[in-house]
């Protein structure tokens, strides 16, 4: 969706965290940039070590060592591609996501860590425009999102690993609003937990969290707390599901940045929306800490902040901008951003 002059703006897989409750001190960031002037809002975290980054101008970047370096892997052809979001399975195989409209929306595929690149689906629709993409545990099913075509969300979805794409029937899809789409922004407006649920956020003239327990197939919608603004892009941006049923929205607006109050939004049912603290201002991604089944962390253009409580309350505890945020398994935290921006989450 185009949010701003200029600019354009685009998931993270979520999986359901331990059930142990390990203390979370007092968090950092840790600078560990890509030599780039792209922005990176595309990023996914396999562990501590292993992490992608996917950015403004086609870039591809890979690191197996913490961030320590980084590995220039991008596809050749990709220079004029916004690849907004990138979903990685290890260190060899990933997927990342060209945003647009018409064939500008595409997807890309690596099986030898960046040395070679297939394209797997191209947009043919000029009305289509996709933003997201997540996988389901196993990384053979997953999903891409589309802003209405013909009143409705569009999904995409492949059995293969990502092998082949094809539209899923949009009977089982309710109608959106007029004026209502979704947000390129972080890669985590199209979130899955667990092998069958997926939720689909969404902004502009409505604030909605779209809901399917079959794989995106069939869907339900819901109103969320977080308010809509379809003349200056506000809305949801950003979900986080630790299992199907306890989630984190967040979300703002691109007109007033600093602006957290009612940005946030949580559920324990994985329907019903209820609102949460407040951020420090809008926030483009939210994340689960593993390990700690109440604490999540959401970052945007004017800081970091931290919940302790399940987003009942938030704590900002850095003013670096990020646009995206992922922790994994093993207990790390990624966050990327502007100008080849990537940190570590010390704790």
């Amino acid at each position: 969706m185009r949010l701003l002059p200029g600019i354009l703006l685009s998931v993270v897989v979520c999986a359901t965290l331990p059930a142990d409750a390990a203390p979370v001190p007092d968090p950092s960031w840790h600078r560990v940039d890509v030599g780039t002037t792209q922005g990176l809002r595309g990023l996914d975290a396999v562990d501590r070590d292993t992490a992608w980054v996917s950015g403004s101008a086609g870039g591809v970047w890979r690191t197996t060592d913490g961030g320590s370096t980084w590995q220039d892997v991008g596809p050749p052809d990709a220079a004029g591609l916004l690849l907004r979001d990138v979903e990685a399975r290890d260190a060899r195989h990933a997927q990342v996501l060209a945003i647009g409209e018409g064939e500008d929306s595409r997807i890309l595929r690596t099986s030898d860590g960046g040395a070679t690149w297939e394209t797997t689906f191209v947009n043919d629709d000029p009305r289509a425009f996709y933003d997201c993409m997540a996988f389901f545990p196993g990384g053979r099913r997953g999903l891409a999102m589309s802003d209405p075509v013909d009143g409705r969300f569009r999904i995409i979805e492949t059995t293969d690993g990502g092998s082949s794409w094809s539209v899923v029937d949009p009977a089982g899809m309710p109608p959106a609003v007029d004026g209502e789409f979704g947000f390129a922004a972080s890669g985590t407006c199209l979130v899955t937990a667990g092998g069958r649920d997926v939720w689909l956020a969404s902004g502009g003239a409505a604030s909605r969290v779209f809901h399917s327990h079959d794989r995106g197939h069939t869907w339900t919608v819901s109103d969320t707390t977080i308010p809509p603004d379809a003349a200056n892009g506000g809305g949801v941006f950003s979900l986080a599901f630790r299992n199907p049923r306890q989630g984190l929205a967040v979300g703002g607006n691109l007109g007033t940045p600093t602006v957290g109050a009612d940005m946030a939004a949580y559920t324990r049912d994985g329907q019903t929306w209820l609102p949460a603290g407040d951020p420090g201002g809008y926030r483009s991604a939210v994340e689960w800490v593993y390990g700690a089944p109440r604490t999540a962390l959401a970052v945007g253009p004017t800081g970091s902040d931290i919940t302790r409580d399940g987003g009942r309350t938030w704590t900002t505890f850095s003013d670096t901008g990020f646009d995206s945020v992922q922790c994994t398994p093993d207990g790390g935290c990624w966050a990327s951003g502007s100008g080849g921006r990537v940190a570590t989450f010390a704790r």
